[in-house]
């Protein structure tokens, strides 16, 4: 079995994007402070931004891994349904031989 390398990358850049906004948005922060000549107070709210931002690159990611998951079990789901029922007969059908012999063997005993 071939693994899925597209579901692999979708969930293994959540931890690169993490770290990308806490720093830049700490960056960010450090930039306008010096900008500004505030005392470090627009680095702290940077890094608080990259963190929410952080954490709704997780939040995302996990939303999507649980849609996959739904969608893969509703998959087996219905493959095992598909499995368990016997498929209608149609009745235009021919019968088959062994219920030929069935219904010969009835009308000797008769």
């Amino acid at each position: 079995m071939q693994p899925d390398w597209k579901g692999i990358n979708r969930y293994t850049t959540v931890g690169l994007e993490f770290g990308l906004s806490l720093l830049v948005g700490m960056f960010g922060g450090r930039w306008l402070d010096k900008q500004l000549g505030t005392a470090h107070w627009l680095t702290f709210i940077g890094f608080g931004f990259g963190v929410a931002a952080g954490y709704r690159a997780i939040y995302r990611a996990a939303q999507a891994a649980n849609r996959d998951a739904e969608k893969e079990e509703a998959e087996e789901r219905a493959q095992r349904q598909r499995y368990h029922d016997d498929p209608p007969r149609d009745p235009t059908e021919q019968p088959s031989a062994a219920s030929e012999r069935d219904d010969d063997s009835k009308h000797r005993l008769n």
